[in-house]
């Protein structure tokens, strides 16, 4: 018995150690920008780490994103190798690797999603002083939901004590003034149309406004001028999630092809549509293919009832896995079956191959769901078939 006591003893003190020698650390980086939200989180944490190097500040970036990535003081970008699956525990090494780089400032994604893990990595491992919600969306609702006010409740976790917050969500703004008060903290709504489309023609990919003006909107708390964080933002390389849209010629036929699935909710879908101004026209066959993982079977249906009442195409192609209960869905909620295909258990290049051969001349192919597996090797057997043109 006295072993079990003497190790539970040391495994306490070790505990003890590594909290005191994490708590050192991190306060030896004054500026710590933790963001989260929904959707653009890694987008918005690479904007705002590149706004804030284009004034020559000493910035280390960290993104959880379509791939884990940092990007050290001096602007190397390195993966995260992970040995099983995603663990908070990585955010004490990066933090480490930020102050040994004696970085001023660490911009870092929030990579939990359970709202006591949210709360834990604020309140133990990141002591934000600002803190940035970019949106609450219908997502993740099994873990955060059930409701998107739910959502919003469980990002409030990641809110930083004393500190300020920005943000541009708008319809759940007064869940995140109340949590913010209990705090003592200042929030800061800012509208995406303070950005204008000439700064948008800056950037080599599909970028959003709201991603943008989050942005510039924090790079300007620390002083930086919009000139100085837009040469920083143009310059940082975009995340591999990004909206990029390609141009693709194969047997006399014309495609455009939009990687569109890092956004997996529909609200980031309708925002997509509208930015992009997609929708049916003449000469132009308008194909949305989306991509499903079995371990989203809640999204799976969900995506079968949006494609069916929200979006207009002439073809749906669904592959991936678990796309019979999402093909399912989209026919009883009123798609004709003779307008979507399914696809699970097919290969990338089979997709590529039946898109093509079911394009007569010229097609828009929208691709959505889950970009993970499939849905990326998808992506790179469009893109080598063609060039990107945004």
């Amino acid at each position: 018995m006295w072993l079990v006591f003497l190790l539970l003893g040391i495994l306490i003190a070790y505990g003890l150690f590594e909290y005191r020698r994490h708590y050192y650390h991190i306060h030896r980086i004054p500026n710590r920008i933790h963001v989260n939200g929904t959707r653009g989180k890694s987008s918005v944490t690479r904007l705002i780490g590149g706004g804030l190097k284009g004034a020559d500040n000493r910035v280390f970036i960290k993104t959880t994103g379509t791939k884990p990535r940092t990007i050290s003081v001096d602007g190397i970008e390195r993966p995260i190798h992970r040995v099983g699956k995603a663990n908070i525990i990585e955010q004490l090494k990066v933090v480490r690797d930020a102050v040994a780089q004696k970085a001023e400032y660490i911009v870092i994604e929030c990579m939990a999603v359970q709202p006591d893990l949210q709360y834990l990595t604020e309140r133990q491992m990141i002591y934000s002083t600002v803190g940035v919600i970019t949106n609450a969306r219908a997502d993740h609702l099994d873990v955060m939901g059930p409701t998107v006010a739910d959502v919003a409740e469980s990002l409030c976790n990641s809110l930083p004590r004393k500190g300020v917050v920005y943000t541009t969500e708008y319809n759940h703004l007064d869940i995140i003034k109340r949590r913010a008060a209990r705090l003592n903290t200042e929030v800061k709504y800012i509208d995406p149309e303070t950005v204008d489309n000439d700064t948008m023609r800056g950037f080599s990919y599909l970028e959003h406004k709201s991603n943008v003006a989050l942005a510039l909107a924090v790079c300007r708390h620390f002083g930086v001028d919009k000139e100085e964080a837009l040469r920083g933002m143009y310059s940082i390389q975009p995340d591999p999630g990004v909206l990029h849209k390609y141009a693709i010629q194969i047997n006399g036929k014309s495609l455009e092809f939009i990687n569109a699935f890092a956004a997996n909710d529909p609200e980031s879908y309708k925002a997509i549509w509208e930015m992009l101004h997609i929708h049916r026209e003449p000469g132009m066959k308008l194909i949305v293919l989306v991509n499903s993982r079995r371990d989203r079977v809640q999204r799976a249906e969900q995506l079968g009832e949006f494609i069916a009442s929200s979006l207009e195409a002439d073809f749906f192609v669904v592959s991936g896995e678990y796309t019979h209960a999402l093909v399912h869905k989209a026919i009883h909620c009123g798609l004709p079956a003779a307008n979507i295909k399914d696809l699970g258990g097919h290969s990338a290049e089979q997709v590529f191959n039946f898109i093509a051969g079911i394009t007569e001349k010229n097609a828009l192919v929208v691709g959505i769901g889950n970009i993970v597996g499939l849905g990326e090797e998808i992506v790179n057997h469009f893109v080598s078939k063609g060039r990107m043109i945004a």
